[in-house]
């Protein structure tokens, strides 16, 4: 008698455990699906001048986008005039703001070096070391 009661307890844990398995699946796919919706006007950051690897690349700002030279940054710049952590552009309300995160050399807003967050627009350049992004809306 035992032994039935401890399959059943067994497969019932079993059960949950799919069952939970399912539901964070679930939950993560439409995190990640949602994250590639492009709503209309959503902006992104393109690199229009750079290395051959970089050139091209489009990041949509629907999160904090992190540019610097380490390998945990959304882009990765691999110049010694980039810091590891360099400039954050972070979508806030119907814009976006781009920020330099202290880094040694700065970063240039359309030929004018950030001192504080600004404001960005479609069609901002924005000048980082040697690469040259530009932010627009999709």
């Amino acid at each position: 008698m035992i032994d039935v009661v401890l399959l059943a307890g067994r497969l019932l844990l079993l059960a949950l455990l799919y069952l939970f398995l399912f539901a964070a699946v679930k939950a993560g796919i439409g995190l990640v699906a949602g994250q590639r919706k492009k709503g209309a006007g959503a902006w992104v950051v393109t690199v229009v001048q750079g290395p051959s690897a970089l050139m091209g690349i489009t990041v949509p700002i629907s999160g904090p986008v992190v540019i610097g030279r380490s390998p945990g940054a959304d882009i990765v710049i691999g110049d010694d005039f980039v810091s590891a952590k360099h400039t954050r552009i972070s979508p806030a309300g119907d814009g976006a703001v781009i920020e330099d995160l202290g880094s040694t050399n700065g970063t240039v807003l359309n030929g004018q070096r950030l001192t504080s967050p600004q404001q960005l627009r479609p069609g901002d350049a924005i000048d980082i070391g040697s690469v040259k992004l530009k932010v627009d809306r999709s």
